[in-house]
């Protein structure tokens, strides 16, 4: 509809004009759309009020009911039934197809996300790389891109010749065996508390990694224990959430490929020995980036360059995303550099997104000392208070149980994703889940109570549009957005903007509920009993694409 409006200004005008410089007012009774005309001042050598009579007294269109120059602005009005028949019509026959689109042209995206570290539980950190990756791989193919989700396992590293310290000193078989991962995690905890008092045991940790890189039998049988018990807990929480993964390669599967890539590195003259280790130099302001420390061991930016390579051999891909919090910002721009002078101009394809931290009452999570929130419990409370709800208000839904798993674990979702990714998040269960606000449950209440009226309304006929009052078309004007929203969240990589389209379309159409008839015995009936099935299409796919369910009933 806003280039719909651009096209017709454009007929009356010399000024270049383009959608971002269309404003919607903040008043329906200013009109759908207004065209501020102040920046064109300067230029035309006139005042922003005689520029908007002039524009608005030469407009003549079949799509527009009138033109009104107020104050240095042009307001439109757009003629609403024909819009209305017209976004109906394409709704209500593209159903689930309609917003996509072919931009990607069949393009393969990496998403490297979620990449909790084994040995240790899935926490709530790893909750936003999750389900910021998985809603970006929904948009991403919703316009046309082929998205392949990489689950890169933290299963290498110094972190593990620590746990394999601790574990000798003071781990116990059958605790692991019954108890896998919490049990690891303790250990791991204890670990950094001893070490505060006794360094030498950082050295042991250092020392008991080198091995396990060296093929130290006993070492990886520990180490393949610890990572087939983690697994097993991840999927438990993959599970729940909905979320896939087209590929598991961890950190581990680089280990025997990185030799090859130091050895390129070498050839092509960027490593240099600073204090023992092997580094690439890449800027005068950052610190160089450590491709071998001085003991021989490899760090995480050794399996990073390996692993970017390797995916551009295997997928060829357009991009490749990094789903990884703000604090490894360094690092992307340390690897991105490294590959570009390694002649791969690929690396330009490579894009951080980085995400903010999870606070519970304003301090940050940390597994090192203890202060985490695990996922699989959040859950388990979430979908438990979600069904207490459901005990309360409608014991009798079928389903139940499933029905507030749904609800549960889409509080949890939209919570999230209904910031901007780059913002910290201040950890409530209890607001989560609330039914009124910008919440999961109030969006899936809304897609409920749109689903109950189809049921009463049952089969309408064909419906044609003779007037559209002040609610209904606010409904309108909210469906017609939602493909320039998909495009939108898309080229931006920003979820929250579809979350924010939900939450408006489902107050768009509560307001409609509040205020209008709709199943009546008029001829406006299966107008408005069509208007409300097209919400319910496009308010389910704003909640696929976020990651979350649309119960019908609630």
């Amino acid at each position: 509809m806003k280039q719909k409006v651009v096209d017709i200004l454009q007929k009356h005008t010399t000024e270049l004009i383009d959608k971002q410089m269309i404003d919607v007012p903040t008043h329906a009774r200013l009109g759908d759309f207004t065209l501020p005309c102040f920046q064109f001042a300067k230029k035309m050598k006139k005042s922003p009020t005689l520029i908007a009579e002039e524009i608005a007294g030469n407009i003549q269109d079949p799509t527009i009911e009138k033109v009104e120059a107020l104050n240095g602005y042009v307001n439109i009005f757009m003629k609403r039934t024909g819009f209305t028949q017209s976004i109906m019509n394409t709704i209500l026959y593209e159903v689930n197809h309609y917003g996509s689109s072919n931009v990607g042209g069949g393009g393969v995206v990496t998403i490297d996300m979620s990449s909790p570290n084994i040995a240790k539980p899935f926490s709530m950190g790893h909750l936003r790389s999750t389900v910021i990756g998985n809603c970006m791989a929904l948009l991403l193919e919703k316009s046309g891109y082929q998205p392949v989700k990489i689950n890169y396992i933290g299963d290498w590293g110094t972190q593990f010749g620590k746990l394999l310290v601790a574990y000798r000193l003071w781990g116990n078989e059958q605790q692991v065996q019954k108890a896998p991962i919490q049990t690891l995690l303790a250990l791991y905890i204890r670990f950094h508390k001893e070490a505060e008092l006794d360094d030498s045991l950082n050295d042991q940790g250092r020392a008991a990694f080198k091995s396990l890189e060296d093929g130290d039998l006993e070492a990886l049988a520990l180490w393949k224990w610890f990572r087939t018990e983690s697994l097993k807990e991840f999927q438990k929480i993959y599970d729940v959430l909905g979320v896939t993964f087209d590929s598991y390669k961890g950190e581990a599967y680089y280990n025997d490929k990185m030799d090859p890539i130091v050895e390129e590195l070498q050839r092509k003259n960027l490593l240099v020995e600073s204090d023992g280790a092997l580094v690439v130099n890449v800027g005068e302001n950052m610190p160089p980036c450590i491709i071998k420390k001085s003991d021989g061991a490899t760090l995480y930016a050794t399996r990073d360059i390996t692993a970017a390579i390797d995916r551009h051999n295997t997928h060829k891909f357009v991009k490749s995303l990094y789903v990884v919090g703000n604090e490894q910002s360094l690092h992307f721009v340390q690897l991105k550099s490294v590959l570009h002078q390694m002649g791969y101009k690929w690396a330009d394809t490579l894009q951080h997104i980085p995400f903010g931290l999870i606070l519970k009452d304003g301090k940050k999570l940390s597994t090192r000392k203890g202060k985490i929130i695990l996922l699989e419990e959040v859950l388990k409370e979430a979908i438990q208070l979600a069904e207490d709800t459901i005990d309360e208000k409608n014991p009798s839904l079928l389903n139940k149980k499933e029905v507030a798993k749904e609800i549960g674990v889409g509080a949890i979702i939209f919570s999230d994703l209904k910031q901007h990714r780059k913002h910290d998040i201040e950890f409530d269960l209890k607001k989560m889940l609330q039914t009124e606000g910008e919440t999961g449950p109030y969006l899936q209440y809304t897609y409920a109570r749109a689903c109950s009226i189809l049921r009463k309304a049952g089969v309408v006929g064909e419906f044609s549009v003779e007037e559209v009052n002040n609610h209904e078309w606010e409904v309108i004007k909210c469906l017609e957005q939602f493909p320039a929203v998909v495009n939108r969240a898309t080229t931006e990589l920003d979820p929250s903007l579809m979350a924010k389209y939900a939450v408006e379309l489902a107050q768009a159409f509560n307001s409609f509920y509040g205020n209008v008839q709709i199943v009546t015995n008029s001829s406006l009936m299966a107008y408005r009993v069509s208007l409300v099935q097209s919400v319910v299409i496009v308010l389910e796919q704003a909640l696929r694409l976020l990651g979350m369910k649309a119960p019908k009933e609630m």
